[in-house]
């Protein structure tokens, strides 16, 4: 599955993009936000990701400059390990492009492929002194749940405190309301 926005191009994550996606990740600014990437992030971290099975009704893409194709990031969403069926987004933007609206861009478009699969409503969190990834989260319509739950961060080897957001595509303005770019 592919999706194309203003200046990004989400696509597939293939074997080859293992250099990419460790020139992005590979960075302790980058991982320490992350709950499942390991510090330090090695060759063999990046290969094994990029072999990942996919399962099509949850995608994760490479994001890349439409333009020239650069390494930008990496989004997704996926099934939780819990018994309700929760589904999270999830992603990381390379130092080089913060601050720029990459993440909200990618965000919007990753949305809109949650809703094409049928997904009802999305979660996300934040390690709380990561605040600009929640100021993403708010600008793409995600609500905060009011929750700050204890998280582990492989990156940083320990335990932190997340802020939890959920969007639901479900409601005064239906399936079909839109997201903000």
């Amino acid at each position: 599955m592919f999706h194309r926005s203003d200046r990004l191009l989400l696509r597939p994550i293939w074997p080859e993009d293992w250099q990419g996606v460790l020139s992005g990740i590979a960075d302790e600014g980058v991982v320490r936000n992350l709950a499942s990437a390991p510090w330090p992030y090695a060759a063999e971290d990046a290969r094994k990701f990029v072999t990942l099975p996919i399962d099509p009704m949850f995608p994760r893409f490479l994001i890349t400059r439409a333009r020239d194709a650069e390494v930008v990031g990496c989004i997704g969403i996926d099934a939780m390990n819990d018994d309700a069926g929760t589904v999270e987004l999830g992603y990381w933007i390379a130092r080089p492009y913060w601050g720029q609206g990459f993440a909200t861009e990618a965000g919007s478009a990753a949305i809109n492929v949650a809703r094409a699969l049928g997904h009802q409503r999305l979660f996300a969190s934040h390690f709380l002194d990561n605040p600009a990834s929640g100021a993403v989260l708010r600008k793409l319509g995600f609500q905060a749940t009011g929750r700050v739950v204890e998280r582990h961060s492989c990156g940083r080897g320990e335990m932190a405190q997340t802020a939890e957001y959920e969007l639901s595509f479900v409601g005064a303005a239906g399936l079909d309301s839109p997201v903000a770019a």
